[in-house]
């Protein structure tokens, strides 16, 4: 990708207004018009928001999305919005023993209410904090409960089954990172307690074993870099077996979701570790970080910083030089993934902060990706269209995307979690333009 190394965050003020303009009424059109009773709404079809998924990974995103035009806007519906909805819907994802995704959807609504408290952006109330504390340490435990042991350690499975590490979990470890700040453990059988944080580490130790490529021989396919989105282990002996691949093309090419999920877990996790003062994992996280990142744009995105959904995609050679020019949403060929581009911003942004000085390769293209998608043709300005980040790709393998008429590939959508994304990095960049505090997932601040 082309890096804008002149970029700054208040460059992009103009941009950020009118993002969070078109960003709080999409969230009242979806409020308004959504029917419940359909499950959580997962990805547009035809502009309007629908249910789809393997389980119910979405809604948190939804209720969050308001949380967040809240901090960002001041604007107190809001905040009433996404503070009812968590009261009243958000209760069985807290003890879903069937999920991986408790950082996606506890974190952005439990998490988000109890780090703008944290942060004095809204009142302080006892049993409003209680209410969310409980909330967060019940579901760090859960989602540390789903345990596999393995050789080196063990890893958080999916709802594959016990034999199977998503590489995009290593973005909901936030989860069990807030039920340790706030001092919880997993209490197991013989009244056992099992360190919340140590299954962090050794998670995130796992997944930067197995499901990140380093260019040291792993296999033929061993790319700097390069990312499996699934890990298969023998649970009989623990031993790693082969990489795998839901949502890409295949185990030996990149999905690149699953690389931008990789990108910000790492580096996001690499600030809490620092802020706790624990030093364990860190070189190991932070190389993780570094070669995600650095395939990302070297390797993974078009010239504007926008990826295709998959490197190995088989269609992309009929795109000439695809790395030198902008993306084409609208190609007859391969599909881009917006979502990704909107997770992998706040990654290269993150790991930027974190290495200081030596950062700002990272911190200079996660401005880049973001000045892209803030704007047309990925930026959703139809009064019409729910959506607010356009041409996300959900699931390419399995065919769950719509096809507009006359065209041959899905373009045009947007879903729940690239809008959140979206959203999210925004209001990263957002405090920096308003001289505000860091924006971390515990409402803390970092060096």
């Amino acid at each position: 990708m082309k890096i804008n190394s002149r970029l700054q965050p208040a460059d992009l003020t103009a941009k950020l207004r009118r993002f969070w303009r078109l960003s709080g009424e999409k969230i009242r059109q979806i409020e308004q018009s959504y029917d419940p009773a359909k499950g959580s709404p997962v990805f547009t079809v035809k502009g309007k928001y629908t249910s789809r998924g393997w389980t119910e990974w979405t809604q948190g995103f939804q209720y969050g999305s308001a949380i967040l035009q809240f901090d960002a806007t001041g604007e107190k519906k809001f905040l009433d919005h996404g503070r009812k909805a968590t009261r009243q819907s958000m209760s069985p994802h807290v003890s879903h023993f069937g999920v991986h995704d408790h950082g996606f959807n506890n974190v952005s609504t439990y998490g988000n209410l109890w780090r703008l408290m944290n942060e004095g952006r809204i009142p302080e109330n006892q049993w409003e904090r209680a209410f969310y504390e409980l909330a967060l340490k019940v579901s760090g435990a859960v989602q540390a409960r789903r345990w596999t042991s393995i050789k080196d350690g063990g890893f958080i499975h999916s709802f594959n089954g016990p034999h199977s590490l998503f590489v995009d979990t290593i973005r909901s470890l936030r989860s069990l990172a807030i039920a340790h700040h706030l001092g919880h453990v997993l209490m197991d059988e013989g009244d056992r307690q099992v360190s919340l944080l140590e299954r962090l580490r050794q998670h995130a130790m796992a997944t930067a074993a197995y499901s990140v490529y380093y260019g040291e021989g792993r296999d033929a396919y061993d790319v700097r870099g390069r990312v499996a989105h699934e890990a298969i282990f023998n649970t009989r002996d623990g031993s790693f077996r082969c990489p795998n691949s839901q949502q890409g093309y295949s185990a030996f090419s990149t999905w690149t979701r699953g690389l931008a999920w990789a990108m910000c877990g790492f580096s996001e996790q690499l600030e809490f570790l620092r802020a706790v003062n624990d030093k364990s994992v860190i070189p190991v996280l932070l190389k993780a970080a570094q070669a995600t990142c650095d395939f990302y744009i070297d390797h993974a995105t078009a010239a504007d910083g926008i990826p295709y959904w998959d490197t190995g995609a088989p269609q992309l050679d009929r795109l000439g030089d695809w790395q030198g020019k902008p993306a084409d949403p609208y190609n007859d060929f391969e599909p881009v993934d917006s979502s990704a581009a909107a997770i992998a911003a706040q990654g290269l942004l993150r790991l930027g902060h974190y290495m200081g000085a030596k950062g700002s390769r990272y911190r200079q293209a996660g401005l880049s990706v973001l000045d892209t998608i803030l704007d047309e043709p990925y930026l959703s300005t139809n009064a019409q269209h729910q959506g607010l980040i356009l041409h996300s790709v959900y699931h390419r393998p399995n065919g769950w995307d719509y096809v507009p008429p006359k065209r041959k590939i899905p373009c045009g959508e947007s879903s729940m979690w690239g809008d959140y994304h979206a959203r999210e990095a925004a209001l990263y960049v957002q405090r920096f333009v308003e001289k505000k505090a860091y924006l971390t997932f515990w409402g803390g601040a970092t060096s």
